[in-house]
């Protein structure tokens, strides 16, 4: 008779205790992996009605393995476009969660007696949300057209690559209970080395390859192809010493940026599922009643600190981001809970043997207790802002107006921030793949040269020249290169680009000198070999700068092609057009200027495409998306425009939509802001109508509220009617122009 392995029994029953919580929950619309971690403990040690697990270590791996196709399907949904995409009140909400409760979970921890690291691992596992909770919720809700719900996806995306870098952190200190902030500055500025060179390369090599043998990834074909380049970057990370998770998370987000994305995300669906069925119900086996009667007090406390300091955490970020207070409350209460990476990031810590056995069931009836709490949360959200703005004083409320405005006013852009625009970000990558051409020639050239030629000296200077050539074509680009052609709209932007040339110059050949400095290093420290690599290499380089220049144009055409044919073909796609190659033309999204000459012509009036050449593929319009605008679609100022053609139409479209008339009068000199005026029984406008008063015709004012104060309470009147009466006593507020205004406050009767 045939014996079954126990890893084989052990996973029948886990798909079996799994089959039928689904099911369940499902009915009663509850959320899923509530019912996973239910079965889980219906299956688990601590329970012995029914047959149970046995092989607890098979079940762990079947379980690290569904970490992996989790991490994976995460990175498919993730894509760093989308992250770029959230916008400033996302990152500064999530961070500010990630660190109020990474330090109060950190507190909480010590404060019960607990080691460094079993309070560490508390403050990352209550600093993420739950994205499954959190979309159920709205979902049945009713809420997905809300302003603030945009907020919350944005600091999920967010929280998702902390989480990310938090398990790359935790995995690095788990060794020892002391970290070194210069450990912390090296493994953060590893980190982000490893992540942007598998990105680059990634980028550059992946879509060209599948785009090369489309016509044979049959689903079969590209679901093996998809797993078995999620396990080739699992390799990958493992070998440079970082997780698995990680791995998984950057193929992910990799395959993501390409044409292929959204159809490896259909076919992973059922697999990631399966393996997120077995990795819960791994979680739920963990489950220790024992352990749970004895720590119900620290259940209950962590769930009310988890609450509350989320709440202000995100509430807190949104409101620093320029946020309104309602939007920031709410994106705070529907935030208040934790999920799935706090269960991967649990699990990490039993993994490493660092945290002590209490911790994990603890952070599962958290997560329960908080899973119940979360609609009733963002059900009455609503009610607590209400709450909260009637208890905060008014002055306080003012403020945060003014600053709400200041915040999401259009300010000039900085010299450093532009210089970042227009240099920063093209030098980060060039340094990025000089450094990596220069590891990899040392770990691959410099043994192959010792193996092939004699001489320790010649070697060196063969392996440095060497080097220093592959990565010739990306000095010359850090050093020469030309920012991106500019419309003739920034004119002032150009100008001051020119007058910031002499030290941008500078920086750019500094570091490249470093750079260069870097490789020769991997080689040799000695003085006169340095110098004699550096004036070869450098005259080299110089008599070759005319085929470097071509080499370097062609790699990154093919880089942001690559990077941009996902959207390309999407477009094409809506607007019922062929594929077009990538390297015959090119996607960009241009604002039409309102001092354009197409503002308020039709597509037909303007001879768009008989005088440029160029395709209009779509219009962004406020809310309104337009593709494959006919014939009869005007021009509007401000419109988005989504064009496709060659670098040539592309120029002569730029300008026509961003062109600037020149004739028109600066508006830069003059100042507007939000002033109140406070209005006494001897002002000239006391007891007149707003329309008398004629602001908008003498001050180019406008008065948008007016604060009206009584013995009972204070009126609030946002936008009032012309015809209303402004009374003594009455506090004005007026948006126009700042010297105006002030003319206005010293009017007197």
């Amino acid at each position: 008779m045939n014996h079954l392995p126990p890893m084989i029994n052990d996973l029948a029953v886990i798909l079996a205790a799994a089959a039928i919580s689904t099911l369940l929950f499902s009915r009663f619309k509850q959320p899923i992996v509530l019912g996973y971690l239910i079965a889980g403990y219906a299956v688990g040690p601590h329970f012995n009605i029914w047959p149970t697990v046995v092989d607890t270590q098979g079940v762990q791996l079947w379980a690290e393995i569904g970490v992996i196709f989790l991490l994976f399907g995460l990175g498919l949904e993730f894509s760093f476009k989308k992250l770029a995409k959230v916008g400033k009140s996302a990152s500064i909400a999530a961070g500010s969660e990630v660190l109020v409760m990474s330090v109060l979970g950190y507190i909480l921890g010590r404060s019960f007696g607990w080691g460094q690291m079993d309070s560490i691992f508390l403050g990352a596992i209550l600093s993420m949300s739950s994205t499954t909770i959190i979309i159920r919720a709205f979902g049945e809700a009713g809420l997905k057209g809300k302003g603030f719900v945009s907020l919350v996806f944005g600091i999920l995306i967010v929280e998702d690559l902390i989480a990310i870098l938090l398990m790359v952190f935790l995995t690095a200190i788990s060794g020892s209970e002391t970290f070194s902030g210069s450990k912390f500055f090296f493994l953060a500025a590893r980190l982000g080395f490893f992540l942007l060179i598998w990105f680059l390369v990634g980028i550059y090599l992946l879509p060209s390859i599948l785009k090369k043998i489309r016509n044979l990834l049959t689903s079969e074909i590209m679901l093996v192809v998809s797993i078995c380049l999620c396990f080739l970057m699992v390799v990958l990370a493992s070998k440079a010493g970082f997780s698995a998770a990680l791995g998984a998370f950057v193929m992910g987000s990799i395959l993501a940026e390409t044409q292929e994305g959204e159809r490896i995300e259909h076919l992973l669906v059922p697999v990631k599922d399966l393996f997120a069925a077995v990795f819960f119900v791994s979680v739920g086996m963990l489950i220790n009643p024992a352990i749970l009667r004895e720590y119900f007090g620290v259940v209950v406390l962590i769930t009310i600190v988890t609450i509350l300091g989320k709440l202000f955490g995100s509430a807190f970020g949104s409101i620093l981001s320029g946020r309104s207070l309602k939007q920031s409350v709410q994106a705070g209460m529907s935030l208040a809970q934790i999920g799935e990476f706090s269960f991967i990031i649990a699990t990490l810590g039993m993994t490493l043997k660092v945290t002590s056995s209490f911790l994990y069931p603890i952070v599962i009836a958290v997560s329960a207790l908080t899973t119940f709490t979360t609609p009733y949360m963002i059900r009455y959200s609503d009610p607590i802002y209400n709450w909260i703005e009637k208890r905060l004083p008014e002055r306080f409320l003012l403020s945060l107006r003014k600053y709400e405005l200041a915040m999401t006013a259009d300010t000039k852009e900085g010299a450093l921030s532009l210089v970042w625009r227009i240099y920063g970000l093209a030098a980060l990558l060039n340094s990025v793949v000089v450094i990596a051409i220069a590891l990899g020639a040392k770990r691959f050239l410099h043994p192959f040269l010792i193996l092939t030629f004699s001489g320790a000296t010649e070697i060196k200077i063969l392996a440095s020249v060497l080097t220093l050539l592959c990565c010739s074509p990306f000095l010359v680009a850090l050093v020469l290169k030309a920012p991106k052609k500019l419309s003739v709209e920034e004119t002032e932007t150009l100008a001051r680009l020119r007058s910031l040339q002499f030290g941008v110059l500078t920086m750019r050949i500094l570091i490249a000198f470093g750079l260069i400095a870097f490789v020769i290093n991997q080689y040799t420290t000695t003085k006169e070999l340095f110098l004699f690599v550096l004036i070869t290499a450098s005259i080299l380089i110089f008599l070759l700068r005319k085929y470097l220049k071509p080499f370097y144009i062609a790699v990154e055409k093919r880089f942001l092609s690559n990077l941009n044919a996902k959207e390309l073909a999407e477009i094409n796609k809506m607007a019922g057009r062929p594929e077009l190659a990538p390297w015959d033309a090119t996607l960009v999204s241009l604002t039409l200027s309102p001092d354009s000459v197409l503002a308020g012509l039709t597509m037909e009036e303007s001879k768009f495409r008989t005088t440029t050449g160029a395709t209009v593929a779509m219009i962004d319009r406020g809310k309104r998306r337009i593709f494959a605008p006919n014939r009869s679609e005007r021009f509007m100022p401000h419109d988005h425009i989504f064009l496709i053609g060659t670098d040539e139409q592309l120029t002569a479209a730029l300008a026509l939509v961003e062109v600037k008339n020149s004739e028109s009068p600066p508006l830069a000199d003059e100042m507007f802001s939000l002033e109140s005026v406070s209005i006494d029984e001897f002002s000239i406008y006391a007891n007149k109508s707003i329309r008398d008063i004629g602001i908008g015709e003498d001050l180019g004012g406008l008065i948008v509220g007016i604060e009206r104060s009584t013995e009972k309470k204070t009126e609030r009147i946002l936008n009032p009617e012309s015809t209303m009466h402004i009374r003594p006593g009455d506090l004005i507020w007026i948006f126009g122009n700042s010297n105006r205004i002030r003319k206005l406050k010293q009017a007197r009767s």
